[in-house]
């Protein structure tokens, strides 16, 4: 990394590329776990990129700067909610909620069934859980520190938390499977289902019927 920006700052656009590709889907992850929609997130993305340009030679600790990229999107977006609080009548922060993962980037992963119940599972979880997960899933793999730094919390509790959040999707992804497989077995019996177990059932119940009438039945007509 100490070569990546000793060659940026000597103009090196390869240079530039090649640390822009690094980390931009973890500072991308940062902004979408903070519930910004695509505009929000890509301002935030470009700022944090412009305030490296700003202070490109007094980075100290290179090895850090995945973190200080994570911690000034994940800032950006708080003032980018502040503000927005105050153009809306009463001045309030949105709260999160668990329909976040129906926004236009997520719904472009729904790629089968199985990845659609992923996503409906995923939009249960709470709040933390989503934050973390989303930052966790950026490629490259982000370290714990660059985590921590993202999401300001303490790096000893991303792990246990992380195993939590995992465990909680799997039931959360167990039941929806679930209602998934009843769903499609109802829909594959269909019509034609319910008038075979229909017919099936009406030799026996005339039957039954006729030998509830009885012979005094047939004697009356």
């Amino acid at each position: 990394m100490t070569d990546l920006l000793s060659r940026i700052r000597q103009g090196d656009s390869a240079a530039w590329t090649a640390l822009t590709g690094q980390y931009t889907n973890l500072l991308w992850a940062v902004a979408r776990s903070q519930r910004m929609n695509e505009s929000d997130a890509a301002d935030a993305v470009q700022t944090a990129w412009l305030r490296l340009i700003e202070n490109i030679d007094d980075i100290r600790e290179p090895d850090r700067l995945g973190s200080w990229l994570a911690t000034i999107v994940r800032r950006e977006c708080h003032d980018i909610r502040r503000r927005a609080a105050r153009l809306r009548p009463g001045g309030t922060e949105e709260l999160d909620a668990p329909g976040e993962a129906d926004d236009p980037l997520d719904s472009a992963l729904l790629r089968d069934e199985r990845d659609a119940a992923l996503w409906r599972a995923f939009a249960g979880l709470r709040p933390p859980c989503r934050r973390l997960l989303r930052v966790l899933m950026a490629d490259p793999p982000p370290s714990y520190t660059e985590v921590a730094a993202a999401l300001d919390i303490a790096v000893g509790s991303i792990g246990p938390t992380r195993q939590r959040c995992l465990k909680c999707l799997r039931d959360l992804l167990r039941a929806s499977d679930g209602q998934i497989f009843s769903e499609r077995d109802h829909a594959a019996r269909g019509p034609a289902g319910d008038h075979r177990d229909h017919a099936a059932r009406r030799p026996a119940e005339d039957h039954r019927d006729h030998a509830a009438r009885g012979p005094a039945d047939g004697r009356k007509g």
